[in-house]
This record gives structure tokens, sequence and C-alpha cells, in this order.
């Protein structure tokens, strides 16, 4: 087996739908097929078994589409290790990114860095926090960058406070919030920050808001503050117009201090010694 072979196994063990794999790979959906039916002509077993429905693994399949998968890892550690003997910066940075910071923040830093390290590839995956730490343990990311507070033993770089804020066109004083029909609008998100918030409602209201609304995305949940539909408390890296009409009313906890999520650089010590995530951990 070629590792294009392995590349093919993990993208369709991923997906389990030869349509959505063929697209990723940038191969037409025949071919793929056929080189499919090749790998399991090779191995004597089918594995993976077709339906109307999907896809699915078989016992053999899930077998070889492990080796595969650690044959890439395996690839990946040995491309990192040469690349690093050489005196320019270079290989891949992969970056596993809560999805906030993905969207607001990283997108000028990377800028930056790829300016400055142009032979550096960036592979980037964004999500949850408690989802981008699992791609820090798994092997398959260097750099996390984190929401909240996470359990992690490495090396870990506080890169910013991102201060709370009530925010609405009409509420000018938390106090209002108790008095309005409007209602108070909340983005999915992961546990720990609803948690925060949560607490925070209860410690200050002592009941919860009469009606909420919740949205998919943070930028959804934004629009719909800006355009009058109801409130929401926003992450002030987000909120970063000039001249907007709006309030942003900053949360305080009982001792008086700003409510705020911290937002951290977490990697291994073992990818630290890589130039290209030292580079980005310098540059951040």
């Amino acid at each position: 087996m070629v590792i294009t072979d392995f590349e093919l196994l993990d993208t369709l063990a991923e997906e389990l739908n030869l349509r959505k794999t063929a697209e990723r790979m940038f191969v037409s959906q025949p071919a793929l097929s056929q080189r499919l039916q090749s790998i399991e002509r090779e191995w004597g077993t089918p594995l993976f078994i077709r339906s109307s429905k999907g896809m699915m693994l078989t016992e053999a399949g899930e077998i070889v589409v492990q080796y595969a998968r650690d044959s890439l890892r395996l690839k990946s550690k040995a491309r990192e290790k040469v690349d690093s003997l050489t005196h320019d910066v270079q290989g891949t940075l992969k970056i596993a990114s809560a999805s906030i910071a993905g969207q607001y923040w990283l997108p000028s830093v990377l800028k930056k860095y790829v300016a400055a390290y142009p032979n550096v590839k960036i592979s980037l995956v964004t999500g949850w926090s408690s989802e981008m730490i699992e791609n820090l343990y798994n092997g398959n990311a260097h750099i996390g960058i984190l929401r909240g507070s996470p359990d992690w033993s490495g090396y870990k770089k506080l890169l910013f406070n991102d201060p709370l804020y009530l925010v609405d066109t009409e509420l000018s004083q938390l106090s209002d919030a108790m008095d309005t029909d409007k209602p108070f609008i909340l983005f999915k998100s992961d546990s720990n920050y609803y948690r925060e918030i949560q607490n925070w409602w209860i410690r200050h209201y002592s009941i919860p808001p009469t009606r909420t609304i919740l949205v998919d995305q943070i930028e959804t949940c934004k629009q719909m503050v800006m355009n009058g539909i109801g409130y929401a408390i926003l992450p002030g890296i987000s909120l970063t117009e000039e001249g907007a009409s709006y309030y942003k009313l900053p949360l305080f906890d009982k001792d008086g201090e700003a409510v705020d999520r911290k937002t951290w650089l977490v990697c291994s010590e073992a990818s630290l010694e890589l130039r290209q995530v030292k580079a980005f951990v310098d540059l951040a």
C-alpha cells in the first residue's frame, strides 16, 4: 500500500461516504471506488459494508484503518524531525483552535506568521475547546488555542483575558435585563462557558431569564442582537466595530472583578522543540 491508500482509508473512515470522501480528496467517485476495491483485494476481505444509508467499517476494516492512521502519524513525525534538521523554519504547523479565537484572533496572527515563515504549511481545525484538546492528546495537533481553564500539564501560555459584556441596542444598565420582554440570546458553546454564564446570571439576578433563544454560532447571536431581536452576553473579542450602536455592559463578579474568559496557547514540550512550533509560540 502506498501512502495515498492510507489517506484514502483515513478520510473514508471519517466520512463513511464515498461522495464526500471523493470531494475532500479531489478525485472522482468512480476512481475512488475502484481504488477502494483494489485495497480490499490486497487485504483479501471487505473493509467497509455498503448500504443505502452509507458505509460501515467491518471488523477487518477497523484494524486496517487503525494501521493506516498509525502509519500516517509515524510518517508525519518522521517528516517533522527531518525538517527540524534544516536551518529554515518549515514543515507543517498543526493548530487546534477554539472557534471564537479562530474567528477573531487567529487570522491576524497567522497572517504575520505566514509572512515571516512562508515555507511552513498550516493545518487548522476549529471547534469547542473541549473538542480541540482531544486533538492534542491524540497527537493530531502541535498547538492548542483554548478558552477557559484547560486541564493541561505541558507548556501553557496566557494569550489574553477576554472580558464578557451584556450587549443590547436598548438596555443601558444591567438591571434593565429583568424589566425587558426581549429574549436572552445564547449561542452554542462548550459546557464550561455555559456554566460561567449561568453562575453569573443566578448570582446577579437570582432568577432565570423569562425568554431565551439558542442559536448555533456566536456571529448569528451577535447579528440578532445588532438587529434588536434580543440581548446577549458576548466576549469582548467579538465586539470590535467602531461606532457601533449598541450598549456594552461589562460583567463583574461578587468581588467586583471583571468576568472574563482567558485564552491559552498550549502544547507539549516535545512539540515545542519543533522550529515551526517554537516560531509560532514566540510570535503569538
